[in-house]
């Protein structure tokens, strides 16, 4: 029998205790006083603790649907309880008491080596769905706190002949099992180390002291260890994504798009071990500012062998370039390419031959530092240019495209500058960033141009705003080329992340003409992604843009991220006419210089999206779309999406079922560690802590591209995580039957040597599929890649069309077999069209 007495000495202790320890804790003072009516008795301990008795095997399911038993806690000290979620009684302490003693164990560094289990006594009602949302009630953090559920008598058996706690219900029937309100702790071996009332503080306050002795006589080590905490508490296993899958799941038993395939992260296999590193303003000294953007990642055949090969952008630290040795094998070839740039903040990456050799070149954008334009031999190497080019811009850049505004057979290049969202203080390779910096477009000084350079030819490059009159001042982070007026002249459309997105009129190659109101007088407000595709086969070009900064005005919850904002900022912050979409905008071409926005008619919005990667996934003849999204700290997890395009009529979202989502990888991933008894001891986190602290945050993708890396005929995707380990997200549609697809590539004459601005036609019979050739495919990057087309049931085409930026049109005939890479070459004869058979090219 243990006997009580009027003494504060063990509850001290454990104060003491916390005092010391390695992980988070708060003051003596403030535990006394927050425990003031319930501390004032505690329990005399026994020298030591004895052993009790022993946990027998079991095996259960818990909150998330996973098998816990005796084997998994092996190893952990662990604390144990009955309850049932309908209980009014006794089990609402039970939990709360867990509740704190959760918070406790952070406190004391301890959360991790010990763990928290609640059983409960109904399981015909509590199942894994019920008890997820008990505990995420309780504030529970699933990492370490399991909620369990199974079969009747497995729990009848544990709770009364394993924990020896008094059942009076009988095993076999179907009234509740009687429960004891006993907390039992439990050591590393499983064996059962003391009984404790949860309704009692007292008891409680023995618990906490019996669990410190536990971890010093079988963790020894255990307060030096790096103790870990979750931004936000749920992070790592966000309880909704279970329901956002069942129902994603079951909604397809009514949709008629083929999805008998998967995607499954490659990365470990390919070889491919980039990490993005991240400046400290989104981290330790964390700011809201453009530092959150992230990075590129970008896909070109930089050695002619056939095998495109991958760029991935890192914020601070260095590029790396990744051979493609074919079979899924991808080798570091960074040091030999001469383009790693370690030394400041890059952002975006554009491949393209700007000098019609043959060979792709590479420009780099970076934050206040010199752009760098590489040229490429052809062999994987490459020679700094910039300064002679006259394109090594220093501001705060962003995106880049590459295409021929005037035809005459050199791309020029079109530079988006963000807007100087940095101080001019600098450290650790980096200038820091304004507190404020979103409302940096209400101040005039801190706007940047855009900036559009011709090629002259010879490597060199002019600025021509002046001359075209392009003077735009958007806070753009990407923009693309468009053909609106279907003229033949490339257009511009701008993305605007603070204000309205701007397009640009091509007249004849000599000037632009800024017609944004007219053709789009309603955009987002915060764009960041754009693609142009012929979304519906209809023949005429659409336009997607995806809003992230609308989202980041409101916390949604999961079960309303489709919805569009009710609400935005106030108009003087706007600092616009108002007139806003507030959400990604999908502008259909419905006629001559004519565009409805019709994204949520056809399912086109999603949160904190990023970049726009589109291509025909399940080779079905429809363009489907891949959005690289969510945030990272502070933010909760966000899903990347997958939008199966349903014949042109709407897209179908389709992440969970087929494999892209939850993120194979994790929801979250290791931040930022924190020295919370020495340099970091300032920092938020390290309020109630002490020693070392690793803070975990959200996964989130910032750029993506889709293309067949293992050229199996199948399109895969490859993202840039923020600030962590890209996905290899490798489909295994080329394993079913009825894969037709053709990718075609083209090569210049009079045109640019990539025909970038070209449109191809492909007809199959009645059928047709029409393509522009612009090299982008997501967030920053421009790649260099053939187009490709999946062809439904085709199992030939009859025809290809391509319109060349020249203005020459030339027609191949066939049949031409499906599953195939063509090559077409423009005709050097001067007639505008062309026509031939396939014979004739490669």
């Amino acid at each position: 029998m243990i006997r009580f007495r009027h003494a504060t000495s063990l509850f001290t202790v454990f104060l003491l205790t916390l005092g010391v320890a390695g992980g988070c804790r708060r003051t003596a003072t403030d535990d006394v006083a927050e425990n003031s009516d319930s501390s004032a008795i505690t329990a005399e301990a026994p020298a030591e603790l004895t052993v009790l008795g022993a946990v027998p095997p079991f095996s259960l399911v818990d909150q998330a649907g996973h098998e816990v038993g005796r084997e998994q806690m092996k190893g952990k000290i662990w604390i144990a309880t009955f309850v049932f979620t309908r209980c009014g009684s006794t089990c609402p302490a039970q939990t709360a008491a867990f509740t704190k003693l959760q918070r406790r164990l952070k406190q004391a560094g301890a959360w991790g080596n010990v763990e928290l289990v609640t059983i409960t006594v109904d399981p015909a009602y509590d199942t894994p769905e019920v008890l997820a949302k008990y505990g995420a009630d309780a504030a529970a953090d699933f990492s370490h706190w399991h909620f369990l559920t199974g079969d009747r008598g497995a729990i009848w058996d544990l709770s009364k002949d394993g924990f020896k706690l008094p059942v009076l219900s009988p095993r076999d029937g179907d009234e509740l099992i009687s429960h004891s309100p006993m907390f039992a702790l439990v050591d590393t071996e499983n064996q059962i180390r003391g009984y404790y009332s949860g309704l009692l503080p007292q008891a409680n306050a023995k618990l906490e002291h019996d669990i410190l002795s536990l971890l010093d006589q079988q963790i020894p080590d255990w307060t030096e260890q790096v103790h870990e905490i979750s931004v936000p508490e749920d992070v790592r296993n966000p309880v909704w994504l279970e329901d956002r899958a069942a129902a994603q799941r079951e909604s397809f038993s009514g949709v008629d798009v083929r999805h008998d395939f998967q995607f499954a992260d490659a990365r470990e296999s390919s070889g491919i071990d980039f990490t993005d590193r991240v400046v400290e303003d989104v981290k330790k000294t964390f700011k809201a500012a453009h530092y959150d953007h992230g990075s590129a990642v970008a896909v070109a055949d930089v050695d002619n062998d056939g095998l495109p090969d991958l760029y991935f952008v890192c914020q601070l630290g260095e590029n790396e370039l990744w051979r493609n040795l074919g079979d899924g094998k991808f080798e570091n070839i960074t040091a030999e390419a001469g383009i790693g740039e370690p030394d400041e903040v890059s952002v975006g990456a554009s491949f393209a031959d700007i000098d019609n050799d043959g060979n792709v070149d590479l420009y780099l954008t970076r934050v206040r530092a010199p752009n760098k334009l590489f040229r490429g031999d052809g062999q994987g190497h490459f020679e700094d240019i910039s300064a002679s080019a006259g394109v090594d811009y220093a501001g705060h850049s962003s995106g880049s495209v590459f295409f021929d505004y005037d035809r005459d057979g050199l791309l020029d290049l079109l530079l988006t500058n963000v807007g100087k969202y940095t101080t001019d203080e600098r450290a650790d390779g980096f200038y820091h960033a304004y507190p404020g910096a979103f409302t940096g477009h209400l101040h005039a000084d801190r706007a940047e141009p855009n900036i559009l350079f011709r090629n002259l030819g010879a490597g060199r490059f002019e600025n021509v705003n002046d001359q075209v009159g392009l003077q735009d001042i958007s806070w753009t982070g990407d923009a693309t080329p468009i053909d609106a007026n279907e003229d033949g002249w490339p257009d511009i459309y701008l993305l605007n992340m603070q204000g309205h997105d701007e397009y640009y009129e091509n007249q004849g190659g000599k000037s632009f003409t800024k017609k944004s109101r007219e053709l789009f007088p309603k955009t987002a407000w915060g764009t960041m992604g754009v693609k142009v595709f012929d979304y519906d086969r209809d023949g005429q070009l659409d336009l997607y843009v995806t809003d992230m900064h609308t989202d980041m005005v409101h916390d949604l919850e999961p079960d309303n991220e489709k919805a569009k904002m009710r609400r935005n900022l106030p108009l003087q912050v706007l600092a616009t006419d108002g007139n806003h979409q507030l959400g990604n905008t999908f502008f259909r071409k419905v006629g001559d210089d004519q565009f409805e926005e019709v994204s949520d008619r056809i399912n086109a919005e999603n949160y904190w999206p990023w970049g726009i990667s589109v291509g025909d996934l399940n080779a079905d003849g429809f363009e489907d779309v891949f959005v690289a999204a969510s945030m990272n700290y502070p933010y909760r997890y966000g899903i990347n999406s997958v939008l199966l395009n349903d014949t042109g009529e709407t897209f179908v979202d389709s992440e969970f079922v087929l494999g892209v989502e939850p993120r194979a990888k994790g929801t979250a991933q290791p931040w930022m560690e924190l020295d919370c008894s020495g340099a970091d001891k300032d920092n938020r986190h390290c309020q109630d802590c002490g020693g070392k602290v690793l803070v975990w945050a959200a996964t989130g993708t910032r750029s993506s591209v889709i293309f067949d890396y293992d050229d199996d005929g199948d399109l895969d995707i490859v993202t840039n995580d923020f600030g962590g380990t890209p996905m290899v997200l490798r489909s295994s549609l080329s394993e079913q039957p009825g894969l037709h697809f053709l990718k075609i590539a083209l090569i210049g004459h009079e045109s640019n040597r990539d025909g970038l601005g070209a449109t191809v036609t492909v007809h199959a019979g009645d059928q047709r599929w029409l393509a522009v050739h612009d090299g982008k495919s997501g967030y920053l990057a421009q790649s260099h890649l053939p187009l490709y087309f999946g062809l439904g049931d085709a199992e030939t085409v009859t025809k290809i069309e391509v319109n060349w930026p020249s203005g020459k049109q030339q027609v191949l005939t066939g049949p031409i077999p499906a599953n195939q890479l063509v090559t077409v070459r423009e005709a050097s004869v001067a007639d505008e069209t062309t026509e031939e058979s396939l014979g004739d090219n490669e």
